[in-house]
C-alpha cells in the first residue's frame, strides 16, 4: 500500500510540473509577409549592362524575437525568398533574372501605434542568370531597409519601405568581381 501511495504522490508531482511548465512556455508568434515592388539598378561594375529598371518580390516568414508583452518593440527574425526580374531598356539588352534566398533581421522602432517605423538587414545567396547565357552565377547580397509598417484592426499590416542592396558575384580567372547596388521601393501586406 505504500509504494502505490509514493507512485501516487509521485504522478501528481509530474503532472503538477508539467501543467506549471505549460503555464510559461508560450507558442512564439509567427508572421507572413508578401512584398512587391520596382527595382532600379543604379551602380555596377566589372559587367556590361543596360539593364537599369526592373520589378520584384518576395515572400518571408518571420518569428518573433522580443516585444512579446508589448513593453518592449518587437522584432523579428526571418526566412525570405525573393525574385527579381531586370527585362532590359532595349530590344538587344538581355533580361536580367536572380532569385535570392536568406536571413533578415527587423526591429521596429516603436509599439502600440498606428503607423510604426522599421529597420532591417538581411545576408542572402543571391542566384543571377542571364538570359540566352548557359547557367548562372552564384553570389552574396547584403540588404539595408527602413519603412513604415500600418496597422489596422484586422490581422492584416500594411506597409512601405525603401530598401539598398549591394550584391557581389565571382568571375572565374578574374580577380574582380561583379557588383551591383540597387535601390527598391516595395510595397507589401503582413499577415
Amino acid at each position: 500500500m505504500r509504494k502505490i501511495h509514493l507512485i501516487f504522490i509521485s504522478v501528481l508531482i509530474v503532472f503538477s510540473f508539467f501543467s506549471t511548465q505549460a503555464q510559461i512556455f508560450k507558442k512564439v508568434p509567427k508572421q507572413y509577409s508578401l512584398e512587391i515592388g520596382p527595382r532600379n539598378l543604379f551602380s555596377y561594375s566589372n559587367i556590361t549592362l543596360n539593364n537599369s529598371q526592373g520589378f520584384g518580390g518576395l515572400f518571408d516568414y518571420a518569428w518573433q524575437l522580443s516585444g512579446f508583452d508589448g513593453t518592449k518593440n518587437a522584432s523579428f527574425i526571418s526566412v525570405p525568398m525573393g525574385y527579381t526580374i531586370l527585362p532590359g531598356n532595349d530590344a538587344a539588352t538581355k533580361r536580367i533574372s536572380m532569385l535570392n534566398y536568406g536571413w533578415t533581421v527587423r526591429h521596429e522602432l516603436a509599439r502600440n501605434k498606428k503607423i510604426i517605423p522599421f529597420v532591417g538587414y538581411g545576408l542572402f545567396l543571391n542566384d543571377l542568370k542571364i538570359k540566352g547565357t548557359e547557367g548562372s552565377v552564384f553570389g552574396h547580397q547584403t540588404e539595408f531597409d527602413f519603412g513604415l509598417n500600418f496597422n489596422t484592426r484586422t490581422r492584416l499590416k500594411y506597409f512601405v519601405k525603401l530598401q539598398y542592396s549591394y550584391t557581389s558575384y565571382p568571375r572565374f580567372n578574374e580577380p574582380k568581381r561583379i557588383k551591383l547596388h540597387y535601390a527598391d521601393l516595395r510595397l507589401g501586406v503582413r499577415f
